[in-house]
């Protein structure tokens, strides 16, 4: 697999995963795709992440780790943990990071509702990759 120099910001929710990729130069985040799965069946959309990393040349992939506010790891960390560990088995060149997504979805729909005044089906539509480009922005921030 190609591995260029950009980052991928990923929201791992229970039934879907926003997707948000770095420019060139590392400097913003921008959403690309929101990707529906099904825990239940074991369907994680690993094949189309994959094909993403492989057309944006992606070597980082930071996945948003959904703390509890006292800072231990919940459910829905850890099933975010292990989402990152199966998906480095599929793409070992990649570097996978956390990073620490408290509020994101909240940050997230506010903004939606505030400044966007977005329907709240449409809000659904985009919550996660909104939230995924907050992750990566927040990363490529503090990266700086």
């Amino acid at each position: 697999m190609p591995i260029g120099n950009r980052s991928m910001g990923l929201d791992v929710g229970s039934k879907t995963v926003g997707v948000a990729i770095s420019d060139l130069m590392g400097w913003t985040a921008q959403g690309i795709e929101t990707i529906s799965i099904d825990e239940e069946s074991g369907d994680f959309g690993y094949q189309r992440l994959q094909e993403l990393i492989e057309e944006y040349k992606v070597d980082k992939i930071i996945i948003g780790l959904p703390k509890n506010m006292n800072n231990t790891m919940g459910p829905r960390a850890e099933a975010s943990q292990t989402f990152g560990e199966n998906l480095q088995k599929l793409v070992p060149d990649c570097q996978i990071i956390y990073q620490d997504e408290r509020l994101t979805t909240s940050q997230a729909q506010r903004m939606l509702i505030e400044e966007g005044n977005v329907s709240r089906k449409k809000r659904k539509k985009v919550i996660d990759k909104l939230a995924a480009v907050m992750i990566l922005q927040n990363y490529l921030n503090y990266k700086k």
